[in-house]
């Protein structure tokens, strides 16, 4: 009798296994989270997947959204239509916190023609459900354009900072919005923008201040004389806590120095660290001031009053 109840109790125990066992693989498996090479990848497939003009092989959610240049689109549009290549030129943003990957990258359109290129991704269970772009090729819109510039004298932006001088998140975009505060006011210098001895900017391609600008008195990019911007908005894209890279849209608002009608809009990258802002790299293009990002809100930008 002992023998049979001992036998029908290891039974029991082994039947209650199996079905736990069965339970646990029958429940979803937890998404992994996207890390940098993830992410990374995610804009390495966009950028090939656009040059092959195969948007069907994107993994995207079923609710994915498109813009390029402010404009909604069907995926498969805008430069899908015209890429053919990529150039030699890319520097990613990730975002791990924000499930979100940037880049700034040259692609090449009909042949051989280059297109600055700004993109930001957002990401979930490893699907794309947003796709913000912003296209320039050598045209009006551009203002200036000179692709090959990127690669000259721009080492600071692909530089690994030490982490002990990476600026926590909330710090690295004040000391970025430093800089559309001093656009606003029409100084750098009024406002403290940070900039570390020989930081730089590029725009389009063009050195526009620091080390590698050509026109006098733009050396010194702090000091550089620059227009007020009042109705200057600026929006958070994405902030890598790797690199010390902050990259914010910002749209420069209606002034009368860009033409009636007119505004500058920007995808502009800012690396950080050591409380310092080291280089400004700049995708930017003329826009209608009736156009908008399509995503948003960029938010006026307000200069904190004077301690």
């Amino acid at each position: 009798m002992t023998l049979l109840r001992s036998r029908t109790h290891t039974l029991s125990i082994g039947v209650a296994l199996v079905a736990a066992l069965l339970m646990l693989s029958a429940r979803p498996a937890a998404a992994k989270d996207c890390d940098r090479a993830c992410l990374g990848d995610l804009v390495t497939q966009y950028l090939k997947d656009m040059a092959a003009r195969n948007p069907g092989a994107l993994p995207v959610a079923s609710n994915v959204r498109f813009t390029e240049n402010g404009e909604v689109m069907k995926l498969g549009d805008g430069l899908w239509r015209t890429a053919s290549g990529l150039g030699t030129y890319r520097q990613d943003i990730l975002d791990v916190a924000e499930h979100t990957a940037a880049t700034q990258a040259i692609v090449l359109e009909d042949g051989d023609k280059p297109v600055l290129f700004a993109l930001r991704l957002k990401e979930r269970d490893g699907k794309i459900s947003q796709i913000e772009t912003m296209a320039v090729p050598n045209d009006k819109s551009a203002l200036i354009f000179d692709p090959a510039g990127y690669q000259k004298g721009n080492e600071q932006m692909a530089f690994v900072p030490p982490s002990s001088e990476i600026d926590p998140r909330a710090q690295a975009i004040e000391i970025a919005m430093k800089y559309p505060e001093g656009l606003k006011v029409g100084s750098f210098v009024q406002v403290g923008t940070p900039f570390a001895p020989g930081a730089y900017r590029i725009e389009n391609g063009i050195h526009t201040a620091g080390p590698g600008c050509a026109r006098a008195g733009c050396e010194n990019i702090k000091t550089q004389t620059i227009i007020q911007h009042p109705g200057v908005s600026a929006r958070v894209a994405a902030v890598d806590a790797h690199l010390g890279i902050v990259l914010l849209y910002l749209n420069f608002g209606n002034t009368k120095q860009y033409g009636p009608g007119r505004e500058l809009v920007t995808f502009e990258a800012f690396k950080i660290y050591g409380g310092q802002i080291h280089a400004v790299n700049a995708i930017l293009r003329m826009a209608s001031t009736s156009s908008t990002s399509g995503w948003g809100p960029e938010l006026p930008v307000k200069v904190p009053p004077a301690n």
